[in-house]
Parts: C-alpha cells; sequence; structure tokens
C-alpha cells in the first residue's frame, strides 16, 4: 500500500522494525488528515479543530510520530459506510452540507461546508488502518481524526458524530477481510450509544464500555446485546475505580472471547482536568489500559489493534493523554 504525507507534514523513517508486539514488522502507522481540520461547528464549540494539532504537536515533541509512519486519511465510500449505517442516512447527510454557514442537525452538532468530507476522511481513516493493520503493514495503528464517531448510530447523527468511524473499521474487519472475532473498547467518558446501537446484535463483536454515570447520552446502564460489556462508574470516581473494572469485567470477558483484533474508541474526556465529565483520570489511568489492551493483543490478536480519537476536549489534557495512550500502544522499542 502507498504511504502518503500525513498532515501536518514530518518527516518520518521508512522501513520494518521490531515492534514490541513481538515480532518485525512495519513500523506503527499515524493516520490524518487536513481535512478533519476544516470542520468546526462555531468559535466557542468544546469539539474544536485544534484538538488535531495539539495532538500532533504533542507525539512530535515526544518523538512518537519518529516511531511511526504516517499516512493521509481516504475518503470513504458509500459501500464501506453502508456497512455500519443505512443508506437513505448516508445519503441523507450528504444532502445536508451546506455551501455556507452551519446546518444543525442536533442540538450540539452541526455541519458547515466541510463537514461532511472531514466525517468521510475519519471513516476512512478506520478502513485504512484496518488493512494496514491486517495486510502486516503496520504493527497497530492511531486515527488522529475528528469528528468523532462513537455517537453516530446506524441512522442518526448526534453528540459531535456524523459517521461510527469504528464501526465502519470493524465491519470492514469483519465482512471484507473475513474476521471472525473483533473487540470494541470505549473508555471515553461518555457511553459509545452509537456503537451499541450499530453492533449489539452482533454476535461476532465484544463491546466493553466504562463511562461517567447519568452523564450524556443517559443511557448503557442497562447492555442492549449479550455481546455488551458497559461499566457506568459513579461521578468523581478516580483511577483506581476505572482500573478495578477493567480488572474484573472487562479482561475477563476479552479473555474469553479471544478477540482476532482490538478496536479502541479512544475518549480523554475521563481526565480530571476536562469540565465534559467529572471523571479524576490522569495520564497514568490511559497508559495503564492501554497496556492491558496490548497484553491481551499479543496473546490473542497477533498486536492488532486500532485506536481512533472519540473525546477529549481541553487540548493540554487531551494532548497528554494521547501521548500517554500512543506510548504504550506502539512501544518505545520500535
Amino acid at each position: 500500500m502507498r504511504k502518503e504525507r500525513c498532515w501536518p507534514p514530518v518527516q518520518v523513517p521508512v522501513g520494518s522494525s521490531q515492534c514490541h508486539h513481538g515480532r518485525t514488522r512495519m513500523l506503527p502507522a499515524y493516520i490524518s488528515h487536513r481535512d478533519c481540520v476544516k470542520h468546526e461547528m462555531g468559535p466557542m464549540h468544546p469539539e474544536s479543530p485544534d484538538r488535531i494539532g495539539a495532538i500532533h504537536d504533542m507525539l512530535l515533541i515526544k518523538g512518537l510520530l519518529d516511531c511511526m509512519q504516517t499516512y493521509e486519511a481516504p475518503l470513504a465510500t458509500e459501500e464501506q459506510l453502508a456497512q455500519a449505517h443505512s443508506l437513505p442516512y448516508i445519503r441523507s447527510i450528504a444532502g445536508m452540507a451546506p455551501l455556507e454557514g452551519y446546518v444543525r442537525v442536533d442540538p450540539d452538532t452541526s455541519m458547515n461546508p466541510y463537514t461532511y468530507q472531514a466525517a468521510l476522511r475519519a471513516a476512512g481513516a478506520a478502513v485504512l488502518a484496518t488493512d494496514l493493520v491486517l495486510a502486516g503493514e503496520a504493527c497497530c495503528a492511531f486515527c488522529n481524526i475528528r469528528p468523532p464517531g462513537h455517537h453516530a448510530k446506524y441512522a442518526a447523527a448526534g453528540g459531535f458524530c456524523f459517521f461510527n468511524n469504528v464501526a465502519v473499521g470493524i465491519r470492514h474487519a469483519l465482512n471484507v477481510h473475513g474476521l471472525t472475532r473483533v473487540a470494541l473498547i470505549d473508555f471515553d467518558v461518555h457511553h459509545g450509544d452509537g456503537s451499541e446501537d450499530i453492533l449489539h446484535a452482533d454476535a461476532r463483536v465484544l463491546m466493553c464500555s466504562i463511562f461517567e454515570d447519568k452523564l450524556y447520552p443517559f443511557c448503557g446502564n442497562e447492555p442492549r446485546g449479550s455481546n455488551m460489556v458497559n461499566v457506568p462508574l459513579p461521578t468523581r470516581s478516580y483511577g483506581d475505580v476505572f482500573r478495578a473494572a477493567v480488572t474484573e469485567k472487562w479482561l475477563p470477558a476479552l479473555e474469553a472471547f479471544r478477540p482476532e483484533m482490538i478496536f479502541i474508541s479512544a475518549g480523554f474526556d475521563g481526565h480530571r482536568e476536562d469540565d465534559m465529565g467529572n471523571l479524576g483520570l490522569v495520564e497514568a489511568d490511559y497508559a495503564w489500559v492501554t497496556g492491558r489492551l496490548v497484553d491481551i493483543a499479543r496473546r490473542h490478536s497477533g498486536g492488532r489493534i486500532v485506536s481512533c480519537l472519540e473525546g477529549g476536549y481541553e487540548l493540554s489534557s487531551l494532548a497528554r493523554g494521547v501521548a500517554a495512550h500512543v506510548r504504550e500502544l506502539i512501544g518505545m522499542d520500535c
């Protein structure tokens, strides 16, 4: 597969390396696109274009991009989106794209003239990441993308989301690449109700979600399917509660499921500095949970992990949280 220059441009090494997943493979993939910065929903909206640059700059400063191959996210096709969304819905989003100004999709979610293109890039990044990892061209992947996706349902946008990026990637892994067991891990402070809506009846998928109880979208306490491991955390929970939930609920389910690939909805709005939620997580918690997922992937998934950005709105804590996550994801011996 052709390697393209990612935006913002950065010089990265080319070739294979010993990655911490235990074998010589191509370097981990970093996928983004300038179109993801053009989408915006107003100057005061928390889901800001600055999120992309804050993350990119931190990964660059920390030297993590030196350990990764960069790729430009392609545009997802209608066929790829239709693995997770209804065709009428996909076409309705395309038809709503304004020529100027904003079109409101729900009280918190709007489209500008660049939103539709950005949403196609975000979903396309998940597809490309899946292809790269399953082809052995990358040992894992992180997608620095927006708009986020985990609130996008089969036939509805919402919660800043238009297309469900990880669900599109998961269905691509299942339906195109022929995998039979894929895990989705969601540690955003908000429950991934869109992902649950799309995947709750798909026995090929195990979804594990941790989220703050009684917070938007005000659901998840009663799982919609037997393949859902939903763990609401009380307001003001700190890392000890988070880690206990992962250890007691997620890890046994993942060990029993033995996923062939792991996808992560990586939200960082549970950080104690982010006022979109009321949890007390810190960088060490994101590093810890990522390390546990890497361990599962080593044992059952051939090290195959694709991580897609979801929430995280305080720019400093977002960038630091992503750096901690990516450091564990890719290993520093790459």
